[in-house]
């Protein structure tokens, strides 16, 4: 048993204690105690100057794609970066796995503690395997609208699901990758293979706008987009008003949903997917929107709907690292009204439920095992600025 001091403990789930010490089991990680200390009298073992908060969740991320850091270049908009990622994705075995290790091993340094991941291949299964990480992983399917293609795309992807049990990986659900690229049919397929499960499932939304113009009026570039690889969009019909209502037509409204990115997601999109959906969180991944469509989400949309916001850091081949930190310094620059509480939910106790891990981590409550960070920051006004750093202490 360890018992450890800080300037500040936000235990997430109540209110921040001043000078707390939080009790450990030192074998186990386990939260024993928390101690409010605003006299400054009780005994402790160890000190940190600073802030101390429960372990990261990156809600969203890709780990198979650690291999291609820097292949792609910033600022293309979305539909020329997944061009580059379907045409530069290429590379050996051994470089792939290496980096991936080298991906999983930067998250944990980094604070953080469990990861809800995308999946198209089964090259990353085995280091989840071994991984100190707890990890969701989501695995995604698509047929480009394609309602013929709808079967073999689900019997190639099911493959890939099935291949998570030879690596006892019991954390996992299909999903479908984005509104413009899953047809109904395959939909259907998805809900039905997840309909026995309490599961998460999550999509890609509403992250450029040539997305919401084609459910609109069956315009922009995701139809010369498909045209290039040889896909006809012909039998495609505009018949809604937004990509979302695609989405929120044919999900199941049952299951713990993720929506992911969200940059052009407005309160009326938010209020309607609340409405319908059971259990619903907004997966932002700041710094992956810069870097591909120099743009960020209108946070206060979601503030205002008191919706359920996680953090992701999307892959690296839209980062330029895998840091959870990174991403509520991004916010906290570009939209600084957003406090430090607010952030640090959205960070674990947020990505804790989203992932349905959030009876182990999330918060510091006794009997919970959440792991333990240091922000070495100024606590005068709680506010990150370039300079705030990560300390993994447990």
């Amino acid at each position: 048993m360890i018992r450890i001091k800080a300037d500040y403990i936000f235990p997430v789930s109540s209110s921040p204690i001043e000078n707390g010490i939080i009790v450990v089991d030192n074998s186990t990680g386990k939260i024993i105690d928390l101690i409010n200390n605003s006299k400054n009298i009780k005994k402790y073992d160890q000190y940190y100057s600073g802030v101390m908060v429960p372990g990261f969740v990156n809600a969203h991320c890709h780990l198979e794609l650690s291999h291609m850091k820097g292949i792609v270049p910033t600022g293309t908009k979305l539909i020329p970066f997944i061009s580059d990622i379907v045409t530069k994705r290429g590379a050996t075995k051994q470089q792939i796995q290496n980096a991936i290790q080298r991906a999983d091993k930067e998250m944990f340094r980094n604070g953080i503690v469990a990861v809800g991941d995308i999946s198209n291949t089964t090259d990353s299964f085995l280091q989840k395997s071994k991984s100190k990480i707890h990890y969701h992983t989501f695995v995604e399917m698509f047929d480009f609208l394609q309602d013929e293609k709808a079967s073999e795309n689900f019997n190639h992807y099911i493959k890939v699901y099935n291949d998570l049990n030879t690596k006892g990986i019991d954390k996992k659900s299909v999903v479908p990758h984005a509104p413009y690229s899953v047809s109904k049919s395959l939909f259907e397929k998805i809900n039905a293979q997840n309909n026995p499960f309490e599961i998460t499932v999550s999509i890609h939304n509403q992250e450029t706008q040539p997305e919401i113009d084609l459910f609109r009026n069956k315009s922009g570039d995701i139809i010369p987009f498909y045209n290039n690889f040889g896909i006809s969009l012909d039998n495609f019909q505009a018949n809604v008003t937004n990509s979302i209502d695609y989405a929120l037509l044919n999900m199941d409204a049952t299951k713990r949903t993720i929506f992911v990115h969200n940059t052009l997601t407005s309160e009326e999109n938010i209020k309607a997917a609340q409405d319908k959906f059971k259990q619903t969180y907004w997966a932002t991944c700041p710094n992956a929107n810069l870097y591909i469509e120099n743009n960020l989400p209108r946070y206060q949309h979601f503030i205002n709907q008191n919706a359920k916001v996680c953090i992701g850091t999307d892959s690296l081949s839209s980062n330029w690292g895998l840091s959870i930190l990174e991403e509520m310094k991004t916010i906290s620059k570009y939209q600084s009204k957003i406090d430090f509480s607010t952030l640090i939910k959205w960070a674990t106790l947020n990505g804790a439920e989203a992932l349905g891990m959030d009876a182990t981590i999330g918060s510091f409550e006794i009997g919970k095992i959440p792991g333990i960070n240091i922000i070495d920051m100024k606590t005068k006004n709680m506010e990150l600025d370039s300079k705030s750093k990560i300390r993994k202490i447990i």
